[in-house]
């Protein structure tokens, strides 16, 4: 796996390199801000990158800045964002319409090294890793609002976990339940959410999109 780094804290930045390098990653550049992050794509086109939500010069949003534009100009390139805190905006914005390639972690999570490592393998192989505190979040706004109100808790812990990138037998596993019940829950989840099953696999797709749209 082909990886760029951004990150302006030294400390943080070193630490995923040795982490990396010992998961016998391949770290292709280490940058400290979106400027350097965009070249650095531009000039190794790598599997996926990491990057700080906040960077230099103002450290508001200009690592997610760049990572849209990645998304933007070059959606095979995974993209796993580290924020400090969870911001349901930038979340949102990132994953957009697309939550393909994409990841939301929280920094804390990274000292998972096996949790840090599932999630960028995902993103760089295109799928998702979103942070469950951002998930909850979202979660809890799409309640709120139709047609995710008519799922069951369980059916929503469920479409979390999907949202989560999550295969069916890692549902089970995270939930301590049987695949049987899993499957159940999606047809369930698809039913409600008025997704025939003339839309084959694209259903899983949609059912998170509607619940991020949400």
């Amino acid at each position: 796996m082909r990886v760029v780094i951004a990150e302006d804290s030294v400390l943080l930045r070193e630490g995923l390199v040795r982490l990396l390098d010992e998961q016998d990653c391949e770290v292709l550049a280490v940058v400290g801000d979106g400027d350097g992050l965009l070249k650095a794509v531009d000039e190794h086109r790598p599997d996926v990158c990491v990057v700080d939500v906040r960077m230099p010069p103002t450290f508001t949003d200009e690592g997610l800045r760049a990572a849209l534009v990645i998304r933007r100009r070059s959606p095979e390139i995974g993209v796993l964002v580290l924020s400090q805190y969870v911001e349901e905006r930038y979340a949102s914005e990132l994953i957009g319409n697309n939550p393909g390639g994409v990841g939301y972690l929280l920094k804390d999570r990274v000292a998972d090294v096996d949790q840090f490592i599932d999630g960028l393998r995902r993103v760089a192989a295109g799928g998702a890793a979103l942070d469950p505190e951002v998930i909850s979040q979202l979660l809890v706004r799409s309640r709120k609002a139709d047609p995710l109100a008519a799922l069951s808790p369980r059916e929503q812990d469920v479409l979390r976990a999907m949202a989560e990138g999550r295969s069916n037998a890692g549902i089970a596993q995270a939930l301590v339940v049987g695949e049987g019940s899993v499957e159940k829950h999606i047809s369930n989840i698809f039913a409600k959410l008025g997704l025939a099953p003339t839309d084959g696999e694209h259903r899983r797709v949609r059912a998170v999109l509607k619940f991020l749209e949400s």
